[in-house]
């Protein structure tokens, strides 16, 4: 059945996904701070909203899809946002990636006033954004995520329940661990071929199929040897999530030095003025150590 959804966040993977929501027959009030975002999304049958609060008063479930955890707070529990219009037995999803310990603070900012709460963040970038494929993991209580579970099918095709509020964001800070650290060695890997006169996209088909192959290898490869970084997912988002999984770590007393080093490495290349490129590109740290570029064979 059709569901009045609001969707707050139309940014690289929030207006696919509000889209793919769209497709699948819902009715959908949409709201971001730029505008040109807003008319797309109204072009293709969203009715457009005024504020985070006037998304709020007018749907049944709320989608907020931000950058961090300080925009997750200030569009649900600020002056205009969504808890001023939210109605108790409504449904607040939070689906960007952010500090655990801050959905759980907005949690029981949305429990004090009679609403659920899911936090439940995605991997898979703008392709799987636009495709609807994305995996989603959820926090929160199992009798609202399974009401909630087809409507985030509509744009997952992963959708795991991994514990209470604030478990989806450990278990996205989880993926982002793995994504950055494979991403850093298969830069690290693609230099050192192309240092010793080897063609990167050889040795990208040479090793995809063995012990090295990966879901990042086969996006992120292709993308290196091309030098495409248009943004899937930029530096600057994939710094924060680090940022956000070594404070984590640290209230928890968990050492991570891979994930230092790779955070180390995407704080250099923000300060070069390349935060806003796809994070593939965090294989410019090696090749400017290294004094060469990953290229395919021929070209310049």
């Amino acid at each position: 059945m059709p569901v009045n959804i609001g969707f707050i966040g139309l940014g690289i993977m929030g207006k696919p996904m509000s889209k793919n929501l769209l497709k699948a027959g819902h009715r959908l009030v949409v709201y971001d701070i730029v505008p040109e975002r807003v008319e797309e999304v109204v072009s293709a049958g969203a009715e457009a909203g005024a504020s985070s609060k006037d998304v709020a008063a007018r749907s049944e479930v709320i989608i907020t899809m931000l950058p961090d955890g300080p925009d997750v707070e200030k569009a649900v529990l600020g002056e205009g946002g969504v808890l001023e219009g939210a109605r108790a037995g409504s449904v607040v999803i939070d689906m960007s990636s952010i500090n655990p310990l801050v959905a759980q603070k907005v949690g029981r900012a949305c429990a004090e006033k009679g609403v659920e709460f899911l936090d439940a963040p995605v991997s898979g970038g703008e392709p799987k954004a636009i495709e609807g494929t994305l995996a989603i993991m959820v926090g929160g209580r199992p009798e609202v995520f399974e009401k909630m579970k087809p409507i985030l099918e509509c744009m997952g095709a992963s959708v795991t329940l991994t514990g209470d509020v604030g478990a989806g964001n450990v278990t996205k800070l989880a993926n982002q661990i793995i994504v950055a650290c494979n991403i850093a060695a298969m830069g690290e890997a693609l230099v050192l071929a192309a240092k010793a006169g080897l063609d990167p996209e050889t040795v990208f088909h040479a090793i995809k199929g063995g012990l090295a192959g990966s879901t990042v290898l086969n996006a992120k490869a292709p993308m290196v040897y091309s030098r495409n970084f248009q943004p899937g997912f930029r530096i600057e988002l994939h710094q924060k999530d680090l940022r956000n999984t070594l404070q984590a770590a640290d209230s928890l007393r968990v050492p991570l030095p891979l994930t230092s080093l790779v955070q180390q490495e995407l704080v250099a290349l923000i300060n070069e003025g390349k935060g806003g490129l796809d994070h593939s590109a965090i294989v410019q740290f090696t090749e400017e150590a290294a004094g060469i570029e990953v290229r395919k064979k021929g070209e310049a």
